[in-house]
């Protein structure tokens, strides 16, 4: 790799991860002023509405991007919130599945229009960083 492609592919990383910061430190303030949650609660919200308001823990920790502990925690402040509960799976006594309560799909019908608009401020101008080349 030659050290113009290698300083374009930095490039184009570092761009990658300041637009994701900004994206994302822009929906946690959103979402935590206006609905008290933060961008993990909601992913895990969004996951869970639309996916029939259920779905094994493993399928969530992928879902929302985080490790298996982080994901646990996640879930119990969910619970504890009554916005989500857990049950062992029938079939396979292992297993846990997390499904989305009333209280839960309310909070997320009231986020989601925040979410989007968030994300149409941010990245909804289609001028993504990733998509274009990096100016050498």
């Amino acid at each position: 790799m030659s050290d113009v492609v290698e300083r374009g592919l930095v490039q184009q990383w570092h761009g990658l991860l300041a637009r994701h910061a900004a994206v994302c430190n822009a929906l946690e303030v959103a979402l935590q002023e206006r609905h008290g949650i933060g961008v993990s609660e909601f992913e895990a919200l969004e996951r869970l509405a639309t996916c029939d308001h259920k779905c094994r823990s493993a399928d969530l920790t992928e879902a929302v991007h985080l490790s298996q502990s982080a994901t646990s925690r996640l879930v119990a402040r969910l619970e504890r919130e009554g916005l989500v509960q857990r049950a062992l799976c029938e079939m396979d006594r292992r297993g846990i599945f997390v499904t989305l309560t009333e209280a839960g799909a309310q909070r997320y019908q009231e986020a989601k229009p925040t979410h989007r608009a968030v994300l149409q401020e941010t990245i909804g101008d289609g001028d993504c960083v990733v998509c274009t080349p990096a100016d050498d």
